[in-house]
């Protein structure tokens, strides 16, 4: 089991910057790739980014790349996305999820644990 909490979401001015944080409560975290998804009302979940186990290797969404920098830190079983020139579009719940298969994935049925969310909302 790994528990995942997700931080830092907030209300910003479109143009501003946001740092999501995900907090695993597992020591194997090292093993797992992570990912981070969005949810906006009435749409499906969708994926953002993801990174591999070693933080060696990351893709990113068409609609984020270029804004969005994922990354990871082992030693403190935390991964992070920073997303800079945010865009009323970006407005969703994002999550944090975690794979077992170690290498980045982009499909939610890949990952094996979720966190419950973060509220990111873009004003124009």
């Amino acid at each position: 089991q790994v528990l995942l909490v997700e931080s830092g979401g907030g209300l910003v001015q479109a143009g501003g910057s946001l740092r999501l944080s995900c907090a695993a409560s597992r020591r194997t975290f090292s093993t797992y790739s992570m990912g981070w998804f969005r949810q906006a009302p009435g749409k499906e979940r969708e994926f953002v980014s993801g990174i591999n186990w070693s933080g060696t290797s990351t893709y990113y969404a068409d609609s984020v790349k270029g804004r969005f920098t994922i990354s990871r830190d082992n030693a403190k079983n935390a991964v992070y996305l920073q997303m800079n020139s945010l865009k009323p579009d970006d407005t969703a719940v994002y999550y944090c999820a975690a794979s077992s298969t170690g290498v980045v994935r982009t499909s939610k049925a890949e990952y094996d644990y979720w966190g419950r969310g973060t509220q990111v909302t873009v004003s124009s």
